[in-house]
């Protein structure tokens, strides 16, 4: 059993020395207490309280209409439920791009009213004001670079991220500029498998992929893909743990067909 295993509490150091160490690092998403409590019971490292929340939790197409107050709720929930995870919650789009004092601000209540570890941005040199003005105030940042859905927009495609020379290139210095600023971490996103392994090795604080190969120093999934609640959703990246979606049909199913026949409730489930 890995020494990791009986840690108490993950903090951002650990993650750190996990990678020293080359142990995997493992995180998933979540967004509510129930989940939160059940992804911590299964002993993973991290847990994000991701703005992919805007998909899964509420509908949305994209993760652009997601509030800081909506963030703000969903991390609570997840910190109620989180005894041994490190909690990183997503800043969602709009709230930290445009001025180092709005970003600081949103940053100081996601920890005080969410009760995030950490937070998590997306950019590089383009945000760096703002990241520089989180870290001075004692807040913990995980970077984000490769696809970043919240300039979604600006790609136009959820495609592999850069593939040519000059974006790779550009990753791999906003991936440095991200350590040398003091993120404690980076999640690389569809990106190819070689580049990532170049990123990994060419920075000391750990890389957390999805979609971006083996080499990562860990991986992260999105909660309702991994255990099968989306249908229809298939990225080349995503391995499914679990079939819920027909598991939850099929138990709704039974409990309509048992109601109707008047099966349920029966004499024991009577009082």
């Amino acid at each position: 059993m890995s020494v990791h295993s009986e840690i108490k509490k993950v903090t951002t150091e650990t993650l750190r020395k996990m990678k020293f160490d080359k142990e995997k690092i493992t995180m998933l998403t979540a967004y509510d207490f129930t989940t939160a409590k059940m992804v911590d019971a299964g002993g993973i490292d991290a847990i994000l309280i991701g703005d992919s929340a805007a998909n899964v939790m509420a509908g949305f197409e994209t993760t652009l209409p997601i509030t800081l107050d909506q963030m703000i709720y969903h991390t609570q929930s997840v910190v109620r439920g989180t005894d041994r995870a490190l909690v990183i919650a997503d800043l969602p789009f709009g709230t930290y791009q445009s001025n180092p004092d709005i970003a600081l601000e949103s940053a100081v209540r996601m920890m005080k009213e969410g009760g995030a570890h950490a937070i998590k941005i997306e950019g590089g040199k383009g945000i760096s004001k703002s990241i520089k003005k989180i870290i001075n105030a004692g807040i913990p940042i995980m970077g984000h670079l490769g696809l970043t859905p919240q300039s979604i927009y600006q790609f136009g495609t959820y495609k592999v991220r850069a593939k040519e020379e000059a974006e790779a290139e550009k990753l791999i210095s906003d991936a440095k500029l991200l350590e040398e600023l003091g993120c404690f971490g980076v999640v690389l996103e569809k990106i190819p498998a070689d580049l990532a392994k170049q990123v990994t090795e060419s920075i000391s604080i750990p890389t957390i992929g999805i979609g971006a190969g083996p080499h990562c120093d860990g991986q992260v999934l999105v909660y309702h893909d991994m255990v099968g609640m989306n249908k229809g959703f298939s990225p080349k990246f995503l391995r499914r743990y679990l079939d819920l979606y027909s598991e939850i049909t099929g138990a709704v199913s039974q409990y309509v067909k048992d109601v109707k026949s008047a099966d349920f409730p029966n004499q024991n489930e009577s009082y």
